[in-house]
């Protein structure tokens, strides 16, 4: 697989990835009786926030001890899965994918989905039609990522070219989802495709508003946002681990499907404890409603989605089989007589 790498990694991240990947992940002997979830400050990652906020990881792992990670990166939670710093996380399917096929298939299974929904095209008045994006400067959250080839595929429906150096028809521009709130207030770029909640904040300008629903792009409207990832060896050598981790994860999209208020109330104190601010509590409300919280991975979409990153030159031609390990998460739903989740069909390699 060809990933975007000299602007997406330094050169020793692409030594630890590959490395990782050679020789495989060994456990830190200091910490194997310890699960360590990573996780981004998203709202697209609310069940991962409640979940840790209160404390159900943490009573659903019973004696294994709990500790977390959090991340603003895709790539920089797929290498922390590589080298044994984290045994699971939530991930973005750009992230999940490239992490696939750079282990060779080895390193991490999917394990549930989490989130779908809840990513759009804001931007800036003026702009009323998809025409009027021609020429214009628009942001992603990073480079190869899910927002990103969101946009370029989107790019490339309407027939116009884009570079991974910002040239083209339209200027594509990588930069943190933090980056990007402020630059569109300072107008220094046109618009940008967002996850929750930094779109809902930049549709909070007075002179923003929303000219791509992503959902209106899909079959149904539902494409996976979120899934949850768990480190191949820790599916092999500790199955009960990955079971109880899995348990809490159907616990919290179960608050958050149910208690909207109990939702809003940990999601808000995360959050704050993360970044250091307290998050509007009506921006973050309609964020989460904007998301749909579920269990079931949206398997086809993880491979249209590989499918598009190839056709806009962001990924070599990977083989999926094997990506999904569900049958643990089945269990559990079938002992809540709830139905199967599906994945792709094969075996892992």
């Amino acid at each position: 697989m060809r990933v975007p790498s000299p602007p997406l990694r330094t050169a020793a991240a692409v030594l630890l990835v590959l490395g990782a990947a050679a020789t495989g992940c060994a456990a830190d002997p200091e910490r194997d009786d310890t699960l360590t979830l990573g996780y981004f400050p998203n709202l697209t990652h609310a069940p991962a926030l409640v979940g840790v906020e209160d404390g159900i990881f943490a009573r659903a792992l019973g004696d294994t001890a709990f500790d977390t990670r959090t991340f603003n990166s895709g790539p920089d939670a797929v290498n922390a899965l590589f080298s044994g710093e984290i045994d699971a996380a939530y991930l973005g399917p750009s992230p999940a994918v490239n992490g696939w096929h750079q282990s060779e298939g080895q390193a991490l299974r999917i394990v549930a989905g989490a989130a779908t929904r809840g990513t759009g095209l804001v931007v800036r008045e003026g702009i009323d039609d998809v025409e009027d994006l021609r020429g214009t400067t628009l942001a992603t959250p990073q480079l190869g990522g899910t927002q990103d080839v969101a946009l370029r595929w989107f790019a490339r429906e309407q027939g116009w070219d884009t570079d991974t150096a910002g040239g083209g028809d339209l200027s594509i521009v990588p930069q943190s989802n933090p980056e990007t709130v402020d630059a569109f207030a300072l107008g220094e770029i046109d618009g940008a495709w967002l996850p929750e909640p930094f779109l809902g904040r930049v549709l909070a300008e007075d002179d923003a508003h929303l000219l791509v629903d992503e959902a209106d792009l899909w079959p149904g409207g539902e494409f996976v946002t979120t899934h949850l990832v768990v480190s191949a060896d820790l599916l092999r050598e500790h199955p009960e681990r990955v079971e109880d981790l899995l348990r809490g994860h159907v616990e919290a999209v179960d608050l958050v499907n149910d208690d909207p208020d109990a939702t809003l109330r940990a999601v808000s104190a995360h959050l704050e404890e993360i970044t250091g601010s307290t998050p509007d509590p009506d921006l973050t409300a309609a964020a989460l409603d904007n998301i749909a919280f579920t269990v079931d991975p949206a398997a086809d979409s993880l491979l249209t989605g590989a499918e598009r990153a190839e056709a806009v030159g962001l990924l070599d031609p990977v083989d999926l089989t094997g990506i999904y390990a569900l049958d643990p998460l089945n269990a559990l739903l079938a002992e809540d007589g709830r139905e199967p989740v599906a994945g792709l069909e094969g075996e892992a390699p």
